[in-house]
């Protein structure tokens, strides 16, 4: 199937930067959410990227406008109604995705796929709570996503080829790169990265090295472009929270325990780049 139309669920972070890439290649996007604020602020956001493209000279003024004028936005998730494709890229929390499924299996039409942009909630799970299962998919993207080339696309237990077939030629389209994986709890990338991550943590906590070291050793050493502890910061310490608690849970394998120190962090508002402070402090 031709997907021409996709409606973005969540102008948070990922929501925001998934809308920006769609529209960048032409595909017209509804960004949504349930808040007003949430909106606006993405739309600015939206905007401060693409003129940041246009100072680079990475695209040209021209170009932005153009993925500005695709992107509407709306309250509700109404605009999945006249949707080829919906990605939902709301909160990671299995009870609020399945909601979201619920009332977007009832509103989009018999075509559209429903994929969504979990980083580890079951996409099996997600396709249960829907009448269509072999239409919703897994479409994991990364931040930032307007400069991250991989999209792991995930295949549950009812998902067709041809579902998979579509959502790939859609990231390709986009000028990813797509990478299928199986539906097992943290798919590919964050089994292997969230381990190394909590890991990271415990060796601060632990004393073994200052954060700064921890991540040095990680970035000359292993030649990462940053250390694990600056892209814990990135990613959000609740998002890797919480990605951890669901390897531990559905894996239940007692190596995947959050460190007792993200706990706490977490606990304290101390979430990274996304509240200013985390293992570093941003501006």
């Amino acid at each position: 199937m031709e997907i021409t139309r996709v409606c973005v669920v969540g102008a948070g972070t990922m929501g925001r930067g998934i809308a920006q890439v769609l529209a960048q290649s032409g595909v017209v996007v509804t960004l949504t959410d349930q808040r007003q604020e949430a909106l606006d602020a993405a739309m600015a956001s939206i905007e401060a990227s693409l003129q940041r493209a246009v100072s680079r000279g990475r695209i040209s003024e021209e170009d932005a406008a153009l993925a500005v004028s695709l992107i509407d936005t709306e309250v509700g998730a109404d605009a999945a109604r006249s949707s080829d494709l919906v990605i939902e890229a709301i909160v990671e929390d299995l009870d609020a995705k399945r909601a979201v499924f619920q009332e977007l299996d009832r509103i989009a039409p018999g075509h559209a796929i429903l994929a969504s942009n979990t980083s580890s909630i079951s996409i099996t799970a997600l396709a249960a709570a829907t009448g269509r299962p072999d239409q919703v998919v897994g479409m994991h993207f990364f931040n930032p996503v307007p400069a991250m080339s991989l999209v792991e696309v995930v295949r549950g237990l009812e998902t067709s080829r041809e579902t998979v077939d579509a959502t790939c030629e859609l990231a390709r389209k986009v000028g990813k790169t797509p990478v299928e994986v199986r539906d097992f709890p943290g798919f590919v990338s964050n089994r292997v990265l969230m381990p190394m991550i909590n890991e990271a943590i415990y060796c601060l906590m632990e004393g073994v090295g200052t954060r700064e070291a921890i991540d040095e050793v990680m970035h000359l050493g292993m030649n990462h472009p940053m250390g694990p502890l600056a892209l814990a910061d990135l990613i959000g310490l609740d998002v890797c929270l919480d990605i951890l608690e669901v390897l531990q849970r559905d894996l239940g394998d007692p190596k995947y325990r959050p460190c007792p120190l993200l706990r706490q962090m977490v606990a304290a508002g101390r979430l990274g780049r996304k509240s200013g402070r985390g293992f570093y402090t941003y501006d």
